[in-house]
């Protein structure tokens, strides 16, 4: 933990920005700035490369991240309230903190500064899941050239999704979207109390690191995200039905193509394997 100047307090910052958290937004500040400095912990080295925060609001996290060794942080914040008290963070720490205002969903984070690059942020609840499949995009594309890691705080439900295995109520598209292509762990659980507003839901932090090539993939062979998204989401839109009719919202004929990958015409799309929609996509991305 580096030495930090004196700061106001995020309260007082709050109010002179006019700050009220925004339901549209979907704004819940955590404050406690000892659960913002065991998540920037969490992210593990900050010392090199570029560290992005998205969402950042009065700044609870950019605080830690910075304290606890950030090399440069880059916040990426819709929101020109917060923005702006970002910025007056930044005159405190020169040259670590750049601050975009930006939406997010249409910013390219391989642009956003030198590698490593890795994410810390407590995401808006409203947009969370779009935001990690873009991200899931980008490592599909680039690996971990792109981003070394990801350490982010969804709903508690979300996660349970993102880590679920399969034959379990939690496992589905997301599960196997994120689980190709990266490690995920659950850290710690945060309770709606530290967060102001509440939000009605407990919180998670996860560390998502990208794997050194996505699951089950053939070395050499590049994934095909978009035709495992279109696998997924047809088996998963009817999970209690059979694979052999579910998936004919992504194949003409789908028994065939479920024989050449060795999966029962009868099983439902919770009971399969990670590696056995990578199959199916490699099948669909031949189409």
């Amino acid at each position: 933990m580096t030495a930090a100047p004196t700061l106001p307090p995020l309260r007082e910052v709050i109010a002179r920005h006019g700050l009220a958290a925004r339901k549209s937004l979907g704004q819940h500040f955590l404050l406690d700035l000892n659960l913002t400095d065991r998540i920037a912990r969490a992210a593990g080295d900050l010392s090199q490369g570029t560290t992005i925060e998205v969402g950042p609001g009065p700044g609870g996290l950019t605080r830690s991240l910075l304290r606890c060794g950030a090399r440069h942080v880059v916040c990426v914040e819709r929101d020109a309230r917060a923005v702006a008290a970002i910025a007056e963070l930044g005159e405190h720490f020169p040259d670590r903190l750049w601050v975009i205002e930006a939406d997010a969903l249409a910013i390219d984070i391989v642009e956003l500064g030198p590698a490593p690059r890795r994410i810390v942020a407590n995401l808006p609840y409203n947009i969370a899941t779009a935001l990690l499949t873009r991200w899931l995009h980008v490592i599909s594309r680039h690996g971990r050239a792109a981003l070394e890691s990801m350490t982010l705080m969804f709903q508690k439900e979300v996660v349970d999704r993102l880590l679920a295995p399969p034959r379990t109520k939690d496992y589905g598209r997301l599960s196997v979207l994120t689980q190709v292509l990266c490690d995920g762990v659950r850290l710690f659980d945060i309770a709606p109390t530290a967060f102001v507003p509440p939000p009605r839901v407990v919180s998670t932090v996860v560390r998502l690191v990208p794997r050194e090539s996505p699951l089950a993939t053939p070395s050499g062979m590049a994934l095909d995200l978009p035709a495992l998204e279109a696998v997924t989401a047809a088996a998963f839109g009817q999970r209690r039905k059979m694979l052999r009719t579910s998936l004919r919202a992504a194949f003409a004929a789908p028994e065939p193509v479920l024989a050449a990958c060795g999966i029962p015409a009868t099983a439902r799309a919770e009971d399969l394997e990670v590696a056995a929609f990578v199959a199916l996509a490699r099948h669909k991305s031949l189409i």
